[in-house]
């Protein structure tokens, strides 16, 4: 089990060699009808998961306050090496002001030069 592990791991960082980092970029969206983003920051791809060749989506749950800052967050799906850069990101976001305290889901995708 470990040789298998070990040689994609091997297989994965060799194909980010071929491939380079600037092939790659992240995107963002939020539900529809939801409160509008005022102020957006991008989250950060790990270098671990570009050498890794690291892609898909992660989900997070962010709960809004009335005055539009984020107050909480929570993973929704996505793989472990990317996570953390989107949660310390998003929590960097302003939103509209409401009435009340919101919930939304917001989508981040990391895809690479081929996707």
């Amino acid at each position: 089990m470990r040789f298998k592990w070990t040689r994609l791991v091997l297989t994965a960082v060799a194909a980010s060699i071929v491939l380079g980092s600037a092939g790659f970029a992240q995107t963002s969206t939020t539900d529809e009808g939801k409160r509008k983003v005022k102020t957006r920051v991008s989250p950060i791809y790990p270098e671990l998961a570009k050498r890794m060749n690291v892609t898909g989506k992660v989900k997070i749950e962010v709960v809004i306050a009335p005055d539009g800052h984020v107050k909480s967050t929570r993973v929704v799906g996505g793989h472990p090496l990317l996570v953390q850069s989107c949660q310390d990101a998003v929590k960097e976001w302003k939103f509209t002001t409401g009435n009340d305290e919101t919930t939304q889901i917001v989508e981040f995708e990391f895809h690479g030069a081929g996707n």
